[in-house]
This record gives structure tokens, C-alpha cells and sequence, in this order.
């Protein structure tokens, strides 16, 4: 033994330093860490070889292991941290010798890096890092944040700690539409630091400002940090808990907690909206006091702002925010009353939602003792109680149908999509109202006749047994006054800055983040679709700058609503052996909707070719998703060399010798934020996050709630010095009288609000948990 230290904790330190060398040592990060695993494995090897690495394992021959094995005890529950005191032997940390362990581990590296790296169940999710990070990058480029930043001073500057403000605002803007920290954090420097000091602000606050709210795009979907992490959580998460219902001696996980033992990413997009618009308010909160305490380091600036008209404050209040918030809280209230909802009469077995909730009970004596102790007595009773009555019955064995309770679920009289569609267009004919009130109202009290028109059509002349083909037919004339009046509104909120430069990127927003949110689709079409968008947008933006007419990008876009409107009112599947005149219809109008999208996308594309934005985008695309599934590859590769000598087994059982899941916990979460002040997220997430997660996953904590708390943990690492990535960024682009001092200064308090949210979220789960509920999409 070296220094008095076991083999494995010698091997554990070995890889550590290798890692960190090869990090210290200016080469690229992702082929730093592939060679950080090679020079530790050769280096552990000789030490092994020559008999200096010892490890001293519990030696389960002996009587005192054997007694505590006839207690009851679980075998994986015995480790040398929970008994001290038992017999120990002497062995090499390669057992058999370091060509065995390279022979052995040889088919698990193929198989490891094949599933998790190149033709996986994960390798599509991780599809949508490609999609996500050309999404930003074309965003980026397409000088959105430039456009966002001066409407958004324009807004807040006149208000103590303006400029501040919206700098976290426009940050978790561009979180929701880029995701990519570095893009936001160098634009934002470049265009609202000078600013910000010019006007007299800090450069403690203007620096720390800038480099914390660049980093919400770790947090905010759709994040690329949620997108691997949840590819991992999932395997993890279910694999723990599989562990773990064999240790408590039930066949599998769904026998156990009653549940699948799955999390999606989309679940975990879910799970992360409140934290993330948490830690935006905590930010923006934290500029205003400083702005109220320091005034004349964060002084109020008002900036010249174009207005169509002249409004009153009441009109303000009225048009863009009373009237928005009457109708979608009315609309939500008439959903709860059940006056909107589906219109599709159905057939439910009332006696289905009861078997959701029944445990299984033909289960061993020792899985039942476990299961009580989990779920609780009354809910054992429960489920014996209705499976002896008949319920597991009917759920086994359709020809029992006289013991189903059958219940006709009627119609709502105004269906969801009609609502939505009329919530939408009155308000945005409200806003039109509120942009310019000196204009005629005729136009838009037009569109809200049609508006009151199909909802009263919809209530009147749709029935559960109505076709869709039907359907748009009675609600063609109504939709055709509000098209008609939308045109009109569309062209009076063009004329407002904040509404001009806001509302293209937040329509994308809508669609990418609401098809994952809803439910609709998995992140990667979802990607995909944000991608296109995003190019189609930039196009836009380069052809109204040449002056030329951008028609072609409109009824592109105007082209995909069709195609997902049609997709969702009408079967498309023309494959079956009966299709109706109205679905070989609607897939003959989706069809043409769907090649002339494809054809504005391509002509987006040459635009953006024309221009010289296409090429950089799709360089910097290649560059950085090529750096993140490289450090992928080498990240595996360092795994294995920590399992091969056993210091994966190590780690998981000094975690599990404390029998308190939160302080396991809590050890982990320290762990993690120790290491971001040296490590990226990504080596965190790969090396780091495989180790300990069979141990913080397999317990009772919700894996959604453990996955955000490790996400905000991660955030730190772009901010906390020596090596916080958003430091150097900011220190790239910042002028030279901001020193580094400043910069170190100035993100001293937002580490310390990274800490405060990331105890708000301790010790409030629900914070994480509301949104995943609310959904019902798991």
C-alpha cells in the first residue's frame, strides 16, 4: 500500500490527476479526457504489475461474513464502510492481471459505446443536440439578440436597475430560443456592456449580469444540458430501479413501485420551466434591490422609443393585460366547468381508472413486506380487496364484462382546438386594439363577431359524430372573417417595436417548446421543426433587409400550420384498407402543404447561402456537436477504465454506507458543485454522473426532481472561477477597462443565488414536480 491508502482509492486518484493534467494541459477538452483514460489505465496497470496497488476486500469466507449474511442483510448492502470491522484480504486492483481486465472490458467498451454513442435507444433523443444547436447558432446569427437587447432597454431602462433587467430578460429569451451559452453571453457583451457602463452602471453588476444570464440557457428548454443529461437519467433511473426491486425481492420495478420506471426527456422539459423562470426572477430581483440600495451604480436610463400612437396607461392596462388575462382565465374556468373539452363521445371502463392505482399482489412474501413498506397498509388492503371482488378479473379477462362498469364520457359543447384558436385570435385582436386606438376599431370588432360566430357554430352544428371534412365546412365562414380581421391586426402590431421583434422568435418558441410541453411529439421532430423555423426566420430577416419580398417564407410558414392543422383534425394513414373521400382529402391537401413548406425551407436555405450565413452556421453546427459527441466517446472510455479496477464499485458503496437518502444527496450535489469549479458540464455529466448515478437514482427520491437539482448544479460550473466558460467569454469581449477582478467580483453574487435556487428547489420540490403533474404527460 502507497501512503496507507487501498489500491482502488490510489487508482481513483491516479485517474483524477491524468484528468485534470490532460485538461491543464491546452489540448482540446474532448481528446483530453480519451487520453487522461489511456495514460491512467497504463500507469494504474504498472503500478499493479509491480504489486504496489492492494486492495483490501471483505473476505467472504469468513464466519463474521457469513453471520451477517444468514441476519438478513442483502450482499450488496455489505461493503467495507458499513462493516470496518470484518475480515479483510489482499488482492490486486486487477483481478487476474491488467491484460484479463482489457480482454474482459474489450466487448463491454463495444457494446457501451454502441448503445450509448452510435444505434441506441438514446442515439435519436441525442439527435435533437444537432437540432437544438443549429436552432441557436442560425438565431444568433440572424441578429435577434441585437434586435431583443435595445427594445428590451428601451422597456426597462427607465425603471431603477433598467438595463440590468433586461439584460435577464432578453437572456432567458434567447435560453428558450438558443440554448448555447456562449453565443448568448459574447452577444450580449458585445452589444449591452458598453452600454451599461457608458450610462454609469457597475462593472461588478453589468459583467456579473451579463455572464449569469447566459447561462440560463442550461436550465430553460430547450436546453442541450437537459437533452443529455435525460438521455442518461433514463437508463440510470431505470436500471437503479430495477436494482432495487430485486434487493427488496420483487420481480421487477412496475411490481414494486406500482409504476414504470421511466423519465423522458420531454418530462424533464417539463420539470424545468419553473426553475428556470425562477432563477431569471431571482436574477432580475437581485439588479433591481442592488438598483434601489446603489442608485448611482445602476441608475435609471431613458432611451428614445418609437410609438405608433399615443396610449393611456388605462389603455395600456386594458388592452394588454386586463382583456388577455379575462379571456384565457375564462377560458380555463369554462374547461373546468366542462364547457370546453373534447368533443369525441368515448366508452370508458370505470373500472380502469380504479385498476391504475391497484398494486400487484400475487407476489412473494419477502416483495410484500416491501411493497407495505413503500406504499403504506391502506393501499395493500385496497388492492387485495379489489382484485378479491372482481377487479383484476376484469382486467385479465375481457369476456367478464358484466363485472365492467361501462360509462358514456359526453361531448363538451365548444371543442379544445376551436378554443384555443378563438382565445388566440381575440387576443390578438385586443392587442391590435391596445398598439394603435386612434384607428378604426371596425376591422377588429369584425374579427371578434367571428370570433363569438365559431364558437356559437361550434356549440350549435358539431357533433360527436361530425367528420372533420364537415367540420371545416361549417366553420368556413367564421374562420374566413377572422383571417380577414387577423390581416388587418397584423398590420397594425407590426407598426410596435416590442411586438415586431418579440413576436416571430416567440411564435417559434411556441411551437418547439409546446409540442414537447403538450405532449405532441418527442424533442427531436420537435428540434427538427425549430431548426427549419429558425432558418426560415433568418431568411425572412435578410430578404426585408435587402428590401426584397419575403412572400415565398410567409406561405411557407403559413403552409407547415396547415400541414400540422390538417395532421391533427384528419387521419392520414392511407395504408388501411378503407380511407374515406374526406382523410384521402385532408392527406392530399397536408401532401401539397407539406413539399411546397419543404420548398421554402430549401429556398430559406439559398437565401441564407446568398447572404454568407449558411456556411458559418453550418460549420459552427458541425463544430460544436462533433466536440460534444466526441467527449461523449472519450468520457466512455474513462468510465471504463474506473470500472476496470473497480472504482466505480467503490464510489457507489461509500455513498450507500450512509443510510440517509438526503445526505447521500447532498454529499453528491457538494461533490458536483466542487468539481464545476474545474470541469464543464459536459465531462460532469459523462464521467461523473454514470458513477454515482446507480446510487441516487435508486432510491425514493422523484427522478424528475433529481435530474433538475443536478441541471442547476451544473449551471454553476459556467460561472464559478478559475474556469467558469462564461468568465472567459465575457472576458473576450469586454473592453479593457473591465478587469478580471470585476468579472470575478461581479458573478460572486449570482453563485450565490445559484446556491439560494437550488435550496428553494431542496426544500420545495413541488417547484419542479407542478408543471410534470399539471401536464399529465409523463
Amino acid at each position: 500500500m502507497i501512503f496507507g491508502l487501498d489500491g482502488v482509492e490510489i487508482g481513483l486518484l491516479i485517474v483524477l490527476l491524468c484528468l485534470f493534467g490532460g485538461i491543464l494541459s491546452g489540448f482540446p477538452v474532448a481528446f483530453a479526457i480519451a487520453g487522461a483514460g489511456v495514460i491512467s489505465f497504463g500507469i494504474i496497470a504498472g503500478l499493479d504489475s509491480a504489486g504496489l496497488l492492494i486492495h483490501q476486500a471483505i473476505d467472504t469466507s469468513s464466519d463474521a461474513y457469513n453471520q451477517i449474511l444468514n441476519s438478513g442483510v442483502h450482499r450488496d448492502s455489505i461493503s467495507v464502510f458499513r462493516y470496518p470491522d470484518l475480515p479483510r484480504v489482499d488482492q490486486p486492483v486487477f483481478d487476474g492481471g491488467w491484460e484479463q481486465a482489457v480482454n474482459r472490458n474489450l466487448s463491454f467498451v463495444i457494446n457501451r459505446m454502441n448503445d450509448r454513442v452510435f444505434a441506441g435507444q438514446s442515439i435519436e433523443t441525442l439527435l435533437a443536440v444537432l437540432m437544438f444547436v443549429m436552432m441557436g447558432i442560425v438565431l444568433e446569427r440572424s441578429k435577434i439578440a441585437e434586435d431583443l437587447l435595445t427594445t428590451m432597454a428601451r422597456v426597462f431602462g427607465p425603471l431603477p436597475g433598467g438595463l440590468a433587467v433586461s439584460v435577464v430578460v432578453v437572456g432567458a429569451f434567447l435560453a428558450a430560443s438558443t440554448g448555447i451559452v456562449g453565443a448568448t453571453v459574447v452577444t450580449m457583451g458585445l452589444l449591452s456592456l458598453p452600454t451599461m457602463l457608458r450610462n454609469g452602471y457597475s462593472p461588478e453588476l453589468s459583467t456579473g449580469v451579463i455572464a449569469a444570464s447566459g447561462t440560463l440557457g442550461q436550465i430553460i428548454p430547450p436546453s442541450i444540458v437537459i437533452v443529455l443529461l435525460g438521455t442518461l437519467a433514463g437508463d440510470l433511473y431505470s436500471t437503479a430501479q430495477e436494482a432495487r426491486a430485486q434487493a427488496a425481492g420483487c420481480s421487477d420495478a412496475l411490481t414494486y413501485l406500482g409504476r414504470p420506471a421511466v423519465v423522458s426527456v420531454g418530462t424533464l422539459f417539463q420539470a424545468a420551466m419553473l426553475p428556470g423562470i425562477l432563477l431569471a426572477v431571482l436574477y432580475a430581483g437581485y439588479a433591481f434591490i442592488f438598483a434601489l440600495l446603489n442608485p448611482s451604480r445602476a441608475p435609471a436610463v431613458m432611451l428614445d422609443a418609437k410609438r405608433a400612437s399615443v396610449a393611456t396607461r388605462r389603455e395600456n392596462l386594458t388592452w394588454f393585460v386586463a382583456i388577455p388575462v379575462i379571456l384565457i382565465g375564462g377560458a380555463i374556468l369554462l374547461s373546468e366547468a366542462g364547457v370546453i373539452g373534447s368533443q369525441t363521445a368515448h366508452l370508458v371502463d370505470a373500472s380502469s381508472s380504479e385498476r391504475v392505482s391497484l398494486l400487484r399482489t400475487n407476489v412473494s412474501p419477502d416483495c410484500q413486506a416491501s411493497m407495505i413498506e413503500l406504499h403504506g397498509q391502506a393501499a395493500w388492503d385496497a388492492s387485495v380487496a379489489a382484485r378479491q371482488a372482481g377487479g383484476a378479473a376484469v382486467a385479465e379477462s375481457a369476456g367478464e364484462a358484466e363485472h365492467a362498469r361501462v360509462s358514456v364520457m359526453g361531448a363538451a359543447p365548444i371543442g379544445t382546438g376551436v378554443a384555443i384558436l378563438a382565445v388566440m385570435a381575440a387576443v390578438m385582436l385586443a392587442v391590435a386594439r391596445g398598439v394603435d386606438p386612434l384607428a378604426r376599431a371596425l376591422p377588429l370588432l369584425i374579427g371578434a363577431g367571428g370570433v363569438v360566430l365559431l364558437l356559437l357554430v361550434d356549440a350549435v352544428f358539431i357533433k360527436p359524430e361530425t367528420g372533420p371534412g364537415a367540420t371545416l365546412m361549417i366553420l368556413l365562414i367564421p374562420l374566413a372573417i377572422i383571417y380577414w380581421s387577423g390581416r388587418h391586426a397584423a398590420q397594425r402590431m407590426a407598426k410596435n417595436d416590442l411586438i415586431r421583434v418579440v413576436f416571430p422568435p416567440l411564435v417559434l418558441i411556441v411551437a418547439v417548446l409546446g409540442s414537447i410541453l403538450g405532449g405532441i411529439t418527442n424533442p427531436t421532430p420537435a428540434a427538427a421543426l425549430g431548426a427549419a423555423g429558425a432558418i426560415m426566420l433568418a431568411a425572412y430577416r435578410k430578404l426585408k433587409d435587402q428590401g426584397k419580398d419575403p412572400k415565398i417564407i410567409v406561405q411557407a410558414t403559413l403552409a407547415i400550420a396547415v400541414m400540422i392543422l390538417v395532421g391533427i383534425n384528419f387521419d392520414l394513414r392511407i395504408n388501411q384498407e378503407v380511407v374515406t373521400f374526406e382523410n384521402w382529402a385532408g392527406f392530399i391537401v397536408a401532401f401539397a402543404a407539406y413539399m411546397f413548406a419543404f420548398f421554402g425551407l430549401l429556398y430559406g436555405c439559398w437565401v441564407l447561402y446568398a447572404t454568407g450565413v449558411l456556411t458559418p452556421v453550418v460549420r459552427e453546427t458541425a463544430k460544436v456537436t462533433s466536440m460534444v459527441f466526441t467527449i461523449l466517446v472519450g468520457s466512455q472510455l474513462l468510465n471504463l477504465v474506473v470500472i476496470s479496477f473497480g472504482g466505480e464499485h467503490y464510489i457507489q458503496q461509500f455513498l450507500m454506507s450512509f443510510d440517509n437518502e438526503f445526505k447521500v444527496f447532498l454529499i453528491v450535489m457538494l461533490v458536483l458543485f466542487v468539481l464545476g469549479f474545474v470541469l464543464d458540464f459536459l465531462e460532469i455529466i459523462y464521467i461523473v454522473v454514470p458513477i454515482v448515478g446507480p446510487v441516487i437514482y435508486g432510491g425514493s427520491f422523484d427522478p424528475k426532481w433529481v435530474t433538475i437539482m443536478i441541471a442547476v448544479n451544473l449551471q454553476t460550473s459556467f460561472l464559478t472561477p478559475p474556469f467558469g466558460f462564461a468568465l472567459f467569454y465575457l472576458r473576450g469581449v469586454a473592453p479593457p477597462e473591465v478587469t478580471t477582478g470585476h468579472i470575478y467580483r461581479g458573478i460572486l453574487p449570482f453563485v450565490l443565488i445559484q446556491v439560494l435556487g437550488l435550496a428553494l428547489l431542496w426544500f420545495i420540490p413541488g417547484i419542479v414536480t407542478i408543471v410534470p403533474d399539471l401536464i399529465g404527460v409523463k
